[in-house]
């Protein structure tokens, strides 16, 4: 069971990558999330652990399962009788950036609570992408980034 969730960003890729990539400031720009915990100290990069804590839920360990700087990474958490893997993928689009949201739940809660799950997950997959295109059309205006 997967909802995804598109948007365009003015700002240049390597904007929205730097932002993306920093997920121990996620908290400042998007609701979705309360806090982030690095579990280790290198890089972000594929096998990085975090535990995410989000509104509403117990707080996660997330495991970098995929990951091609500057243009993807896929993380994924489990709990009792659910997995749910996200898909963070941006591409350069004319002058600015597509960046695409993608949450795949499977597993016996995914299954009994799928048209509850869908809706709240196509909510925060979609306040979470009007963060990060708020945030980074802003950097971009400021060249903080550049």
């Amino acid at each position: 069971m997967t909802v995804n969730d598109e948007i365009y960003i003015e700002a240049r890729p390597d904007v929205v990558w730097a932002v993306t990539e920093d997920i121990d400031r996620w908290p400042d720009w998007t609701p979705t999330v309360t806090s982030v915990v690095r579990v280790d100290d290198s890089p972000f990069a594929l096998g990085s652990v975090a535990r995410v804590k989000q509104p509403g839920q117990p707080e996660s360990e997330w495991k970098v399962s995929q990951f091609e700087r500057g243009k993807q990474f896929e993380w994924e958490t489990r709990r009792p009788g659910l997995r749910m893997r996200a898909l963070h993928e941006l591409s350069a689009e004319g002058a600015g950036t597509a960046n695409v949201l993608r949450l795949e739940m499977t597993g016996l809660v995914a299954v009994l609570l799928w048209p509850v799950l869908r809706r709240a997950v196509r909510r925060s997959l979609s306040q979470e992408n009007c963060g990060l295109k708020a945030h980074c059309e802003a950097l971009a205006a400021s060249e903080v980034y550049s």
